[in-house]
């Protein structure tokens, strides 16, 4: 048997208060925030979508209409 550590992290786009759910190992998270680790390489199990939705709080359907692809 594995054992995880996985949460739920809620976010909400601030653009279109959409809520969306990440599921992340907490110490993966930890290293993140802490700064010991970048987010590619703490969460690199992650969509690239995903992680920048916990860097801007922005989801990928509103940062293609600001950004294009």
């Amino acid at each position: 048997m594995v054992s995880t550590n996985l949460k739920t992290y809620n976010v909400m786009c601030v653009l279109c208060r959409q809520d969306y759910v990440i599921l992340a190992e907490e110490e993966d998270m930890v290293s993140w925030l802490s700064g010991t680790k970048y987010i590619q390489d703490a969460l690199d199990y992650l969509s690239p979508a995903e992680r920048e939705l916990l860097i801007s709080q922005t989801c990928d359907t509103c940062w293609s209409q600001l950004y294009g692809s």
